[in-house]
């Protein structure tokens, strides 16, 4: 039976339409990405089918950036008009009751009319989990990238030194031919920590090539297991030609963790402010 949209008290929608900014996590697992693609399921896609329901017409979304299949977000950014006003927490109430329990909205408010998603952003973080261990929990297989041999964490954070910074990553982008502007960014943080057998490595910065947080995972992962020695780093930076020394890591170990926007003028008028009040 199809789910019943959730009953909303008259009171609830305010004449007058509305540009609402969400924070939502999901698993990936079972979607070929964030972006709609053609007969796939994908987040954007059931996002949009439950605005759409919320609103009685088409919703169009937009979100800070694509996750890839499998990959899983705890906090990408999506923005979207609605032609009515409800209090945030009411419309995150909604949603998770439409939307299937992999994904889910965590906040919702009330957006500066101009914000945009995606061209906002000034920032992300992601975070790419390891499993180092000889034997991966079951219950993990979908949110950790199972590496048996020991990690030499010293090694790993040696190469990681080297990459952060602004550099042209060409040979860290899966395909550079299809980036439309420059392969060069700034990365402000490149970490790598261990907590037990799990290995984690953070990566933050004004954006990322494609598949490029997986091909540096993938690079630290061969430096660690030692088949690289930490120094090749610089070398294939300037090369700028993609090789086998950087892998594309598998993606399930991949959260978009956090997007970062400058600070947002807020709507106007004494009902934004009480909607507000309700993020």
């Amino acid at each position: 039976m199809p789910t019943p949209i959730p009953s909303l008290r008259p009171n609830e929608r305010k004449a007058g339409g509305r540009r609402y900014r969400l924070v939502l996590a999901y698993d990936g697992s079972a979607y070929a990405g964030w972006q709609i693609q053609p007969g796939r399921p994908t987040v954007q896609a059931r996002l949009e089918a439950a605005l759409s329901r919320l609103a009685g017409g088409p919703v169009k979304v937009h979100g800070s950036g694509r996750t890839d299949q499998g990959v899983h977000a705890a906090g990408q950014v999506a923005h979207c008009d609605l032609p009515f006003r409800l209090p945030p927490a009411n419309l995150s109430r909604a949603l998770n009751a439409l939307l299937p329990p992999d994904i889910r909205i965590l906040r919702a408010r009330a957006a500066d009319p101009q914000f945009h998603a995606r061209r906002w952003a000034a920032g992300k973080e992601y975070r790419y989990v390891i499993w180092n261990g000889p034997v991966l929990p079951p219950f993990l297989r979908l949110y950790r990238a199972h590496v048996r041999a020991p990690l030499q964490l010293g090694a790993m954070r040696r190469a990681a030194a080297a990459l952060a910074g602004r550099h042209d990553f060409a040979a860290f982008s899966a395909n550079p031919r299809r980036e439309q502007a420059s392969t060069r960014r700034l990365v402000t943080r490149l970490s790598v920590s261990r907590r037990g057998p799990e290995v984690v490595i953070r990566a933050q910065g004004e954006g990322f090539l494609y598949k490029m947080v997986r091909s540096l995972a993938g690079f630290l992962i061969r430096v660690g297991s030692g088949a690289v020695p930490p120094g090749e780093a610089r070398r294939i930076l300037q090369s700028r030609i993609r090789t086998a020394r950087v892998p594309t890591a598998p993606p399930q170990g991949l959260f978009l963790w956090r997007v970062w926007y400058p600070p947002e003028r807020r709507p106007a008028g004494r009902s934004a402010r009480r909607e507000a009040g309700h993020a």
